[in-house]
């Protein structure tokens, strides 16, 4: 079981490669979390939110976090669907594989670092105050280390044609694996709106963590809709935390896919602010071989008339585990609040495991809420009626598992990642063969 002393022996050996902090203020920010670090409880199995999660042999590695951006990169870059494409590689942007030129020019998309150094305020202003740094280890030891990462912004009323997309790539350094800690702040002045497209890929690397923080801020009547496919390596582990902060109609549309890794942790906290504003998130996850991918959603209804949907999908196969925990708290002065959460599982095989727990904890009198969650098989009947028709068993299996999954993947609005989606799900329906 993980101990406090290991925890905090582990954290102090990733921190001895910080470097300095080129403002007082993010000093400042990472003093806290440093400080953190040496008073949160371990992430064992003794703590609610970790219960089902074992991180132990992911504290008994030795990562080499990657504190400079690195001089290229000689892996291949994904083709970009749409005509803004910004990469990074262990967390840093990479200018030179980027390509934001048809940007509006008022839109600021590129490097938080850089952006730290030329003393933006509204990074000075923003960063740290949606995620917490005290949330918990691996939101500590990112906020300790805060390096480079997005920064995003646009003024108020600018409507983004097209999507910007990102690539998080990876790269290798002998048998060292590395350690990737992207810092990311989107804010969206009132009225903006924007598509955002995250690829989570392996690159070069296969062992390494990626322990990844976004913070968005959303203005009055800002809109964003947020797509991530998250496919890293099998010997890969994956942190992502998305810290929401919502201000009056404002409108959040977050869909995650997670295909990929050892162990993958997803985590979306919204905070509505003021009256008016929706969030939808959904999501998707595969998994098998011995893998575990696991979802953690805390939204707050702590205003009026506001209201939020989740609904999350997985498919399990072999040896597979996952993890399930979200919760809706409806605050005693947040009347007529509209909450719905469902968590559906499809188990492929008799050792596939999901330990699932939707939670409503509701304190006001006049709202609407509802929540659910379901585990089952594929019903024979089913596959039966598909063979009846010359259906092919393995087919047959494929299609209802695909039915399944396209209730999720069918809400992604660009047609390009929506096919894109669809591939990689039958790529994983076909290794079942």
């Amino acid at each position: 079981m993980i101990t406090a002393e290991l925890q905090k022996s582990w954290a102090r050996s990733l921190l001895e490669a910080a470097p300095s902090s080129p403002a007082p203020w993010l000093e400042a920010l990472q003093r806290k979390a440093g400080e953190a670090i040496e008073q949160l409880p371990p992430v064992n199995r003794k703590q609610e939110a970790w219960r089902y999660t074992n991180v132990e042999p992911l504290l008994k590695e030795r990562f080499q976090p990657v504190v400079s951006r690195p001089a290229g990169y000689e892996g291949e870059v994904p083709e970009a669907i749409t005509p803004h494409r910004l990469v990074f590689v262990d967390g840093w942007f990479m200018p030179q594989l980027s390509d934001v030129a048809l940007l509006p020019q008022e839109v600021t998309a590129g490097s938080l670092a850089e952006a730290i150094a030329a003393g933006d305020e509204r990074v000075k202003n923003r960063l740290g105050s949606v995620a917490e740094p005290d949330a918990h280890l691996f939101t500590a030891i990112n906020t300790a280390l805060v390096n480079d990462g997005l920064f995003l912004h646009l003024p108020a009323g600018v409507k983004l044609e097209s999507p910007i997309e990102l690539f998080w790539l990876n790269s290798t350094d002998g048998e060292t694996p590395r350690l990737a800690q992207p810092r990311n702040l989107v804010i969206l002045e009132p009225g903006a709106e924007a598509v955002l497209l995250e690829h989570h890929l392996p690159g070069q690397g296969g062992h390494y963590l990626h322990n990844a923080v976004s913070e968005i801020v959303l203005d009055p009547g800002a809109r964003l809709a947020h797509y991530r496919i998250q496919d890293e390596s099998e010997q890969a582990w994956h942190f992502s935390r998305a810290a929401l902060d919502q201000g009056s109609d404002s409108s959040y549309h977050g869909i995650t896919l997670a295909f990929g890794g050892r162990l993958s942790r997803t985590e979306y906290e919204t905070r509505f602010t003021a009256e008016g504003a929706s969030c939808t998130l959904r999501g998707l996850y595969t998994v098998g071989d011995d893998k575990l991918q696991d979802f953690h959603l805390d939204v707050r209804h702590d205003v009026p008339h506001c209201s939020s949907r989740e609904q999350f999908k997985g498919l399990l196969y072999g040896k597979g585990r996952a993890v399930f925990d979200g919760r809706i708290l409806v605050a005693r002065d947040a009347q007529k609040s509209d909450a719905e959460l469902t968590n559906d599982n499809l188990l492929l095989t008799r050792n596939a495991e999901v330990d699932t727990k939707p939670q409503l904890e509701i304190y006001a009198d006049d709202v609407k809420a509802s929540h659910g969650t379901t585990v089952g098989q594929l019903e024979p009947e089913q596959i039966f009626y598909l063979r009846a028709r010359g259906v092919p068993q393995q087919r047959a299996v494929h299609l209802l598992c695909e039915g399944f999954a396209a209730e999720i993947i069918e809400h992604i609005t660009v047609e390009p990642l929506r096919d894109q989606a669809l591939a990689r799900l039958r790529k994983t329906l076909s290794q079942l063969d």
